[in-house]
């Protein structure tokens, strides 16, 4: 876990500040959720979007 913070520790002196930022935030919900015991049953953002767009795509055939 420590070289996982010491990259992200990089990263976040090396990224645009409003990128920078977006990542702080982004951390500190998964860490909220993990407090909570909410991660196992949270649907990912990035999951939800994926089916979204999938509904969104027009149909080829």
């Amino acid at each position: 876990m420590d070289a996982l913070i010491e990259t992200l520790n990089a990263k976040l002196t090396q990224w645009e500040p409003d990128v920078a930022e977006a990542v702080r935030q982004s951390i500190s919900e998964i860490i909220e959720m993990a407090d909570r015991d909410l991660l196992d049953i949270m649907r990912s953002r990035l999951v939800e979007q994926e089916v979204l767009d999938l509904i969104d795509e027009p149909e080829t055939r």
